[in-house]
């Protein structure tokens, strides 16, 4: 009984791209690879299961390295987002004094918000500065 591969699956028939910049393998790369070999092997001589094992634990493994990648991205930037608003919240109820390209003035602290740009003060005078432009706090009169 002869099993034939299906020719969608056949690498000459994939369009070919080129890119440039990243030069480190994924996982799709590493299965092409993979599938190129299996098409390619000399039947008479073919792949040992011990090469196609191991190379499966290396795919696995690297599946596994990607996504633990992937999870810790997500962790630190939500842990840094935190932190930020955090640590602006004992602002709350204080005076501060900010400048802003020619622009200054002061105000007590009303509440923090996290922005796409970053932490946000409202004041008590309903004006709303970035956290960089402040110049001096200090306790509330």
């Amino acid at each position: 009984m002869m099993t034939s591969i299906d020719p969608s699956l056949l690498i000459s028939n994939k369009h070919s791209t080129t890119s440039t910049g990243n030069s480190s393998l994924g996982k799709d790369e590493f299965l092409k690879i993979l599938m190129s070999q299996l098409q390619n092997q000399d039947p008479l001589n073919p792949m040992e299961d011990k090469e196609f094992i191991a190379q499966m634990a290396q795919f696995s493994t690297l599946e596994q390295t990607t996504n633990m990648s992937t999870m810790l991205e997500k962790f630190i930037k939500t842990q840094t987002q935190s932190d930020s608003i955090l640590k602006y919240s004992e602002m709350i109820g204080k005076q501060v004094e900010w400048k802003a390209t020619e622009e200054t003035g002061n105000g007590i602290v009303k509440s923090i918000k996290q922005s796409d740009t970053g932490i946000i003060l409202e004041l008590d005078n309903g004006e709303e500065i970035t956290n960089d432009s402040i110049t001096k706090i200090s306790k509330a009169e």
